[in-house]
């Protein structure tokens, strides 16, 4: 049986880690009224994935840096995850990392998981005086829901001989499940692909992936996502 290629990219906040960290960070440091006006914002698309982040950075004022670590070291990731990436390293499956979140964050939780040599893309958050400075080196304006552009990560990191998996849960994938072959969602992702009916396994851990792509890896003849492969197909062009 010819080998299948698969290339995995995992949404990081509340998918990887028990809860959403960037939206904790700014529920615990801001003012929660504010913070909660602007997330519904958000999920109601009358601001972009960036603007949320600018503006609940700029509504947080000063923070404080070691609490704000203290709250970071605090994050749990689910517990089957480092099973996961076993098992990805064992069929030699790659795997990427693609976050609306910050690399402020990510970088501690990776390090503190010994899971520094896992790929990521991310949005960058530095903490200059006590303000938390974002930016957003992958930001596109014709893509609002992340402000790191998820298609762009599966576009350049893929070709047409890989069958592409996403994993997700949020508002910030969305224009990444319709560039995906497999989709693994919940929660607010399941919801969205069930309103635009788009295939989709659900999962509540990282076990339930590891059993469904051993089926799918086993499969004599698998099928590519029709509508995906058009959409890579067509970003493939205008990106080469």
């Amino acid at each position: 049986m010819q080998k299948k290629n698969f290339k995995i990219f995992v949404d990081f906040d509340g998918t990887i880690t028990k809860e959403d960290v960037g939206e904790g960070i700014f529920r615990k440091f801001g003012k929660p009224e504010v913070v909660r006006k602007i997330i519904d914002d958000l999920l109601n698309d009358l601001i972009s994935s960036r603007e949320c982040w600018e503006v609940l950075c700029e509504s947080t004022g000063s923070i404080n840096q070691n609490e704000l670590d203290d709250f970071i070291n605090r994050i749990e990731i689910e517990e089957d995850f480092s099973e996961f990436i076993n098992f990805c390293q064992k069929n030699d499956i790659e795997i990427f990392v693609l976050s609306d979140g910050f690399d402020y964050y990510l970088n501690k939780i990776l390090e503190r998981e010994n899971l520094t040599d896992l790929k990521y893309f991310a949005n960058k958050l530095k903490v200059i005086d006590g303000k938390l400075i974002p930016s957003f080196p992958f930001f596109r304006p014709d893509f609002l829901s992340s402000a790191n552009c998820k298609r762009d990560h599966i576009i350049n990191n893929s070709s047409d001989n890989d069958y592409t998996v996403f994993i997700g849960d949020g508002n910030s994938d969305k224009d990444a499940v319709l560039y995906s072959d497999f989709i693994f969602a919940k929660n607010d992702l399941l919801r969205f692909c069930e309103m635009e009916r788009i295939t989709y396994f659900p999962f509540k851990n990282f076990n339930d992936i590891i059993g469904r792509m051993e089926e799918l890896m086993n499969k004599k003849r698998l099928k590519k996502r029709h509508q995906a492969q058009l959409k890579r197909r067509e970003a493939y062009i205008v990106e080469h």
